[in-house]
């Protein structure tokens, strides 16, 4: 059975202001998007589920469908603020979608066989789908899943501070904790951390870091929806609040429901942090084109 791609979409029209002025960065105005199905097709994914707003829904089509068709079989869930509430009201100031780990929720009907998930808005690399595919194929079970593993130095911003999940594994290369790093930038020749108080750590370049590059079973579908339920008990009067793949990921962890692989890779990602990273993402496939990774023109 060939894998599911699953791409969280849903924020891309606040993000950009309206899907048509969404950033073209190929030669022939490919999205970084564009480039994330073109390396999952050659990879050996068999479909691709976009998660997306209702709201956006015919715009989203027209842009994707036409370069799409024939290529891949796709299918479009909706993250909206009502679903998998089951009963439990709408709080009246919440404003917000519910989270990375709702929205893969949301696409319970859609996916019945083992699937990757990544953000819309992200350059992964082919290296990392090959990996995830063959995961996927292969080792995907009830109680094994994965997350893609990033070089740390691979995923720098040059114009500030990110955030990064630290990927802590075991001698077996599971997951044992995600610590989230709040302000990781370079200083010097060495990239830091900084604390609460301003202390500086530094951290190996290739410390593994997760860019929400996970490989699931789609028995997370029950497992999220039973969180979910006690999420919302707990937390979900709370305006800001979100429901995040990790908070179900450390669920499966510490409750020992199974284990997940971190599956290194070399491969560079990238992505558009702040808006002065967008010359250098278009340089980078500029390159990875000029060097014959890519073709000039992804859909001709």
């Amino acid at each position: 059975m060939q894998p599911t791609l699953l791409i969280l979409a849903a924020g891309m029209a606040s993000r950009y202001g309206s899907l048509k002025q969404i950033q073209q960065f190929g030669p022939s105005g490919e999205t970084i998007v564009d480039y994330s199905i073109y390396d999952a097709i050659r990879a050996g994914f068999g479909k691709v589920v976009f998660i997306i707003r209702k709201d956006f829904e015919k715009e989203f089509k027209e842009i994707f469908e036409p370069k799409l068709k024939g290529r891949i079989a796709t299918d479009y869930v909706y993250q909206e603020m009502d679903a998998f509430l089951n009963g439990y009201p709408m709080p009246a100031d919440r404003a917000k979608p519910w989270g990375t780990a709702h929205a893969v929720l949301c696409a319970k009907d859609a996916i019945k066989e083992p699937f990757a998930v990544i953000n819309a808005d992200d350059f992964y690399g082919r290296d990392s789908f090959e990996k995830a595919a063959a995961f996927l194929k292969d080792a995907a079970k009830p109680d094994v899943y994965s997350v893609i593993g990033y070089q740390l130095s691979k995923t720098i911003s040059e114009h500030g501070s990110v955030s990064r999940g630290v990927c802590a594994a075991d001698s077996e290369s599971n997951l044992a904790a995600i610590n989230e790093r709040t302000k990781v930038y370079k200083d010097g020749d060495q990239i830091v951390y900084e604390d609460a108080d301003g202390g500086k750590h530094p951290m190996p370049a290739d410390t593994p870091v997760s860019m929400n590059f996970w490989g699931f079973h789609p028995s997370v579908f029950d497992l999220s929806q039973g969180l979910f339920k006690d999420f919302l008990k707990k937390d979900g009067d709370k305006p800001k609040s979100e429901f995040f793949i990790p908070i179900v990921v450390d669920h499966f962890i510490k409750n020992k429901l199974g284990v997940v692989n971190v599956i290194p890779t070399g491969a560079q990602w990238f992505g558009v942090t702040y808006k002065e990273d967008a010359p250098g993402v278009q340089e980078s496939l500029t390159a990875l084109v000029q060097s014959g990774e890519y073709p000039d023109n992804l859909w001709k």
